[in-house]
């Protein structure tokens, strides 16, 4: 009966075992320590007690430990057996031998049992979280695929392949994430907090390195350690900035990251939600790597003080606008990533005026909206402003610039919308104008 019930127990432990996925050695272990502490709990020791247990079996054996002393002089009957109770197991007994005899666990009682299930899970739980704290601290910066479990307001719940929970709070979530339940996502593992003993496992789709390694993947020289990614900037969901360096000369380490026709890059804005990138190929030249940074605009020359991190930059009239970017996102991606405060001036040519400017607008003053690489197909063919797209044939522009023609009707509504946008505001003003001179 009690080999029964020992089997029982057993089993429940190797329930613990396939749900909790502690290895057996470790679930033995934790099986034996368990046992120590329920009987150290209901006797004040366990040391003259031997737990065996036999995995192969299926079950355990316990045995206590007595020093036969004589009759009538037993202190501690736990500790100690009289002469004549050590003979009735074995004849040959004396004074001051060790006797050794099995122990059926279920006599301590249903108390012990229910003490021993609550310290085995005790210790399992224990073990799970450590197992899962030291599995993630070792993946930190790591990108990981997992399952959307739960979807609440401020954070997502997600699962591993091993049914570990994963937390993507909403200030880790990119502008415009959509998380549907049972689909997968992919984020960086940004931190693991264990402040309580119970680890937490952060995830990350804002952070740099998220976007760094979705480079790494995308890109096989900087996997192969051939491009380095030296620096991002970065306003996530909306634009980024991304310094790159190539330890090969015959490669351009930018040509190389954002591929054929953007080939390259596309994948990563798709996962970035339409995040736009910008990729500049570093230099150690601080100077050099500003004028760089505020591409798509032209630097005229440029005022740095190193010691205070910060530079006065001269333009022409018509690049201030590209430098500063919409929103002033271009100049703020640009301090960012040189880590120097920047103040943008206007340099006109000697005896220029600022009404013999062109109304016109570059194209690089849309790289919001438009793809850079299109830009970049548009200006190779001689076509730098919207108002020269815009007087172009559309059978040209997909021909010369090798364009689909979807890409291209896609950009003409949007150049003509900024120029509508345009003469609508200055018709505004004109009737502003016009009425307020009749008053």
């Amino acid at each position: 009966m009690a080999k029964k019930q020992n089997n029982t127990l057993i089993e429940t432990f190797a329930e613990f075992k396939e749900t909790k996925n502690i290895d057996r050695a470790t679930l033995v272990s934790v099986l034996e320590e368990s046992f120590r502490s329920v009987i150290a709990k209901m006797l004040g020791t366990d040391e003259n007690y031997d737990v065996i247990v036999n995995p192969d079996k299926g079950d355990f054996e316990i045995y206590r430990n007595r020093t036969v002393v004589p009759d009538g002089e037993v202190t501690d009957e736990n500790m100690e057996i009289s002469l004549s109770d050590a003979q009735q197991i074995a004849d040959d007994y004396e004074v001051g031998e060790d006797v050794s005899e099995p122990v059926d666990f279920q006599k301590f009682g249903r108390r012990a049992i229910l003490t021993l299930r609550q310290t085995l899970a005790s210790k399992l739980l224990e073990l799970e979280h450590d197992a899962l704290y030291n599995k993630y601290k070792d993946r930190l910066g790591e990108i990981i695929s997992a399952e959307v479990y739960q979807v609440w307001h401020k954070e997502v719940l997600l699962l591993d392949e091993e049914g570990n929970e994963l937390l993507l709070p909403k200030g880790e979530q990119i502008p415009g994430d959509f998380f549907r339940k049972g689909e997968p996502a992919r984020a960086v593992v940004a931190r693991v907090d264990n402040a309580t003993g119970n680890p937490k496992i952060i995830l990350s789709r804002t952070s740099p390195v998220f976007l760094q390694r979705l480079l790494e993947s995308e890109v096989p020289e900087i996997a192969e350690g051939i491009i380095a990614v030296r620096k991002i900037a970065r306003v996530p969901g909306e634009r980024a900035k991304i310094a790159v360096e190539s330890f090969d000369d015959r490669i351009d380490p930018v040509g190389a990251c954002v591929g054929v026709k953007g080939s390259r890059i596309h994948g990563i804005v798709r996962e970035l939600r339409g995040e736009n990138l910008d990729v500049i190929q570093w230099t150690s030249n601080p100077q050099l790597l500003i004028a760089r940074a505020l591409s798509p605009a032209n630097v005229n020359s440029i005022n740095l003080d190193e010691e205070a991190k910060h530079c006065e930059v001269y333009l022409d009239p018509d690049q201030v606008s590209l430098a500063i970017g919409k929103g002033g996102m271009n100049i703020r991606l640009a301090s960012m990533l040189t880590d120097t405060v920047i103040d943008v001036y206007r340099e006109l040519p000697e005896g220029a005026q600022e009404d013999d400017m062109e109304d016109d607008i570059r194209l690089d003053d849309f790289k919001d909206e438009i793809d850079s690489w299109v830009i970049d197909e548009l200006k190779k063919n001689g076509w730098t402003t919207a108002r020269s797209v815009l007087d172009a044939p559309r059978e040209m522009l997909v021909q010369k610039a090798d364009l689909e023609e979807e890409t291209v009707d896609d950009v003409l509504r949007i150049l003509r919308e900024e120029f509508a946008e345009e003469e609508e505001n200055e018709e505004v003003e004109k009737n502003a104008e016009e009425e307020q001179s009749e008053a």
